[in-house]
């Protein structure tokens, strides 16, 4: 008979630097609300609100399509690419 594979769990912790709260600036706040949270969190938000107002590029997906909102937080872009977007995003936290 085989003996069946156990499932190894995983040591490895979170980065730390994930998980503390960030602070969004009036514009992102826009989009993803005012209260402080983990960069993971904001991302999903962020993501969450693309999906729901389908502004994911129909035929490219890794581009992102701005609504007014987003436009403010992509400094006035139209479409920006997801690698992009995470950049811009970042200059939307209060330090």
């Amino acid at each position: 008979m085989r003996a069946m594979a156990t499932k190894a769990t995983s040591t490895k912790k979170p980065n730390e630097a994930f998980l503390k709260p960030v602070q969004p600036d009036d514009k992102l706040a826009a989009v993803v609300g005012s209260a402080p949270l983990p960069r993971t969190e904001l991302t999903k938000k962020l993501w969450d609100y693309i999906r729901s107002h389908k502004l994911q590029d129909e035929k490219k997906k890794t581009l992102i399509n701005a609504d007014a909102a987003l436009k403010a937080v992509f400094d006035g872009k139209s479409q920006v690419t997801m690698f992009e977007m995470t950049k811009l995003v970042s200059n939307h936290l209060v330090k």
